[in-house]
């Protein structure tokens, strides 16, 4: 580890002197979770495929964080922003899979194949591509805390995002099996799933106009009466990142409001 690690490993937060990765970390969920991961303590790369954005968060947050511009559907691409951060940083700890997409919600066969393509390949070939990558890095490390970010839509899904829908399921269901399969190299697998989010999406996902009445019949299926936020996200992801999860994987914790009970 190289000496910019050993001399921030002072600080006493949660994940102190933990390397983090989070993807899709330019804006929305992601960036709350890089935020509270590095206020904890973490050394995190910041992943995104608008290197601007990834480039504005890294640099607010500081000299714990690492920008790259990364297109998480390519594996040349994840290959080369993972060697780069064990290179800055050492062996990642912990990955956030956190990028998504998703198509305006409408009717199932309304899709364009390009369109399925393009969410599936954001969606879950991104963690089979990022699984690649860091598994063998947290083998030989020791272990480490893989968390994919899920949607209740993959437990219970909305009409108008079938396809959609489905990517999350893809996801929530590849947590619980890459968890039984990693445990035995120390290797912990979660899975996060939120509620619709007050993110760039909302309305891809509303399929309608974010006016106050649109929105109304949307809170109205969640019984806390709003939608999730970047720190309820953040919060549930440093938890199960946390050596206070210490003892958990395979979960699928909903984030959501009351959503899917």
């Amino acid at each position: 580890m190289n000496e910019h690690i050993e001399t921030k490993s002072e600080n006493r937060g949660r994940l102190s002197g933990k390397v983090a990765i989070v993807t899709g970390a330019g804006g929305g969920f992601g960036e709350g979770i890089a935020r509270l991961f590095a206020a904890e303590g973490a050394h995190v790369a910041v992943f995104d495929i608008r290197g601007d954005a990834a480039e504005r968060v890294a640099a607010s947050i500081g000299g714990t964080a690492f920008a790259a511009t990364v297109d998480v559907g390519d594996r040349a691409a994840v290959d080369r922003a993972i060697a780069a951060v064990a290179a800055h940083f050492g062996a990642p700890d912990i990955v956030v899979n956190n990028a998504g997409w998703t198509h305006r919600n409408q009717p199932m066969l309304d899709i364009d194949e390009e369109t399925f393509d393009r969410v599936y390949r954001i969606n879950v070939k991104s963690i089979y591509l990022m699984a690649q990558a860091v598994v063998p890095l947290m083998r030989a490390h020791g272990g480490g805390s893989i968390i994919n970010i899920g949607s209740v839509a993959g437990i219970r899904p909305r009409p108008g995002l079938t396809w959609y829908n489905g990517t999350k399921g893809a996801v929530n269901i590849l947590s619980q099996s890459m968890a039984v399969e990693l445990a035995p190299d120390r290797i912990r697998v979660n899975c996060v799933c939120p509620v619709l989010g007050e993110t760039g999406l909302l309305e891809a996902f509303m399929g309608v106009p974010d006016t106050p009445e649109n929105r109304a019949r949307f809170l109205a299926t969640i019984p806390l009466g709003r939608l999730s936020r970047p720190d309820d996200i953040a919060h549930a992801a440093l938890y199960l990142a946390s050596d206070e999860a210490a003892f958990l994987t395979g979960v699928l914790l909903p984030v959501d409001g009351g959503r899917t009970i």
